[in-house]
C-alpha cells in the first residue's frame, strides 16, 4: 500500500507545522481569501482531479484503503469525468490530532486539491475541518459522528455516516421496540462516547425507556464487582456501551466475568472485526451500523462480488464507506461539470436520494447526511448478522 505518511515521524515536527497552521488560519487578512484563490487555480484546464484522503491506514488495516482503490480504478476506467482521471493521495495522520491538522494544512497549501475524504475519529476531523474550510476544500468524512463537525456554518464540510445524534436516536427507538426498559449507560469519555450517550439518554424517554445509571470508566476488577452489583439492584436489564471496539470488548468482558449478563447494544464503532473476533464473552451483542455485506441491494451485490474478486474477502462497514464516499465526490464532480470546490460543494448540496452501496443519501442544509438506515446487526458465532433497519426521520 502506497500511503504518504504512512511512518511514524517525530512529534516535534508536527508541532512545529502545527504553528504554521495557526498563522494561516488567523492571518486570514494576508492570505488573500485562500478559497478564491483556489477556485482560480482550478479554473484551468487539467486532466487530472486531485482528491486526499486521510485515515489511520497503518494502524487500523481495516479495508479503508482498499475500499477507495477499487472505487478509484472503476471511476478511472469508466472515464466519467469527461476525460479526467482522479488522481487520489492518501495520507495517514497515525489517528493524531497534531498529525492529521499538519496534513489537512499540507492539503490547504496545494492549490490542486479539490477534495478530501477523512478523517477516521472526530477529536481529529473537527479541528481539521476548519482548516479545510478555511482553505475552500470539501471534507467529506465517512467516519467521524460528532455533531460539532456540521456546526461550523462551512458550505464545504459534508459527513455521509449518521452523526451521534441519529445513531444514539435508532439504538434507543431500537430498544424501545423490545422487552428492554432499564438501561445503563456505559461510555467512553471522549468526543465519541459523550456524544453518543448523551443522544441515546435523550432519545430513551420517548421510546419508553429509563436510563437507570450511567457512568465512565472503571479502574479495577473490585470496582467492576460494584458497578455489576449495583446495576443488579436498579434491575437493570440492557447495557447500551458507547465507546471503541478495544474498550467496549475489555468492559463487556469485565461484566460478564463478575456475573452480569444482560444483553449488550452499542454504537457503529463495536461494528468490527476486533469486537467480532474478541471471543465468546461478546457474543449477543446488538450493533448499530450502516452496512451489511448481505444487503440485497443490486448495488450492494455488485460491490461485494467485486471486492471479494479482487481481495479475495468479504467487504466490511469501512470498504463500503470508502467506496461509496469516492464515488460520491465523482458523481458531484461529474454533476458539477468542474473541479471547482465550490461547484462540487453546491452539487453535493443538491443531491437527492444518492444510490450508494450503504443505501440513500441526501444532505440537510449543515452538510449532515440525510436518508440512509441504520442497520441493526447481532453478533453470532463471530459474524454480526442482520436483524433490522432502523428508519429515520427526516430531518432530525
Amino acid at each position: 500500500m502506497n500511503v504518504i505518511g504512512g511512518t511514524r515521524r517525530k512529534g516535534l515536527l508536527w508541532k512545529i507545522a502545527l504553528l504554521g497552521i495557526a498563522l494561516t488560519i488567523s492571518g486570514c487578512a494576508s492570505s488573500s481569501e485562500p478559497d478564491q484563490a483556489r477556485e482560480r487555480a482550478l479554473s484551468g484546464s487539467s486532466n487530472e482531479v486531485v482528491i486526499g484522503a486521510v485515515w489511520p491506514f497503518e494502524q487500523q488495516n481495516d479495508q479503508f484503503h482498499e475500499g477507495l482503490q477499487l472505487a478509484l480504478e472503476q471511476i478511472n476506467q469508466e472515464g466519467i469525468l469527461g476525460g479526467k482521471k482522479i488522481k487520489l493521495m492518501e495520507m495517514d495522520d497515525d489517528a493524531s490530532t497534531t498529525k492529521g491538522m499538519a496534513i489537512a494544512q499540507q492539503f490547504a497549501d496545494n492549490p490542486a486539491v479539490s477534495a478530501v475524504i477523512g478523517h477516521r475519529g472526530s477529536s481529529v476531523t473537527v479541528p481539521a475541518s476548519r482548516i479545510y474550510a478555511h482553505a475552500g476544500i470539501v471534507l467529506l468524512t465517512p467516519a467521524s459522528t460528532s455533531p460539532k463537525l456540521t456546526d461550523v456554518n462551512s458550505s464545504y464540510i459534508f459527513r455521509n455516516i449518521p452523526n451521534d445524534n441519529q445513531l444514539g436516536q435508532a439504538l434507543a427507538m431500537y430498544a424501545g421496540g423490545t422487552k428492554h426498559r432499564n438501561i445503563a449507560i456505559y461510555y467512553t469519555d471522549d468526543e465519541y462516547g459523550r456524544g453518543l450517550a448523551n443522544a441515546f439518554e435523550d432519545q430513551a424517554s420517548q421510546s419508553g425507556l429509563r436510563v437507570v445509571d450511567r457512568l465512565s470508566g472503571y479502574k479495577d476488577t473490585a470496582d467492576i464487582m460494584r458497578i455489576v452489583d449495583k446495576w443488579k439492584t436498579l434491575d437493570s436489564d440492557l447495557i447500551m456501551v458507547a465507546a471503541r471496539a478495544s474498550e467496549g470488548i475489555s468492559f463487556v468482558k469485565a461484566i460478564r466475568a463478575a456475573g452480569m449478563d444482560i444483553p449488550v447494544i452499542g454504537g457503529d464503532a463495536l461494528d468490527s472485526a476486533e469486537f467480532a473476533k474478541a471471543g465468546e464473552a461478546v457474543e449477543g451483542t446488538i450493533v448499530a451500523s450502516v452496512y451489511y455485506e448481505l444487503g440485497p441491494s443490486e448495488l450492494n451485490q455488485s460491490f461485494r462480488q467485486q471486492y471479494i474478486d479482487k481481495y479475495g474477502k468479504e467487504p466490511g462497514k469501512w470498504a463500503a464507506q470508502a467506496y461509496d464516499s469516492l464515488r460520491l465526490l465523482a458523481d458531484g464532480i461529474e454533476k458539477a461539470g468542474s473541479r471547482s470546490p465550490k461547484a462540487l460543494a453546491a452539487a453535493l448540496s443538491e443531491l437527492k436520494g444518492w444510490e450508494g452501496v450503504t443505501g440513500q443519501h441526501s444532505f440537510d442544509a449543515e452538510g449532515d447526511v440525510q436518508g440512509m438506515s441504520i442497520v441493526m446487526k447481532k453478533l453470532e458465532a463471530g459474524t454480526f448478522n442482520r436483524l433490522d433497519e432502523v428508519l429515520l426521520p427526516n430531518p432530525l
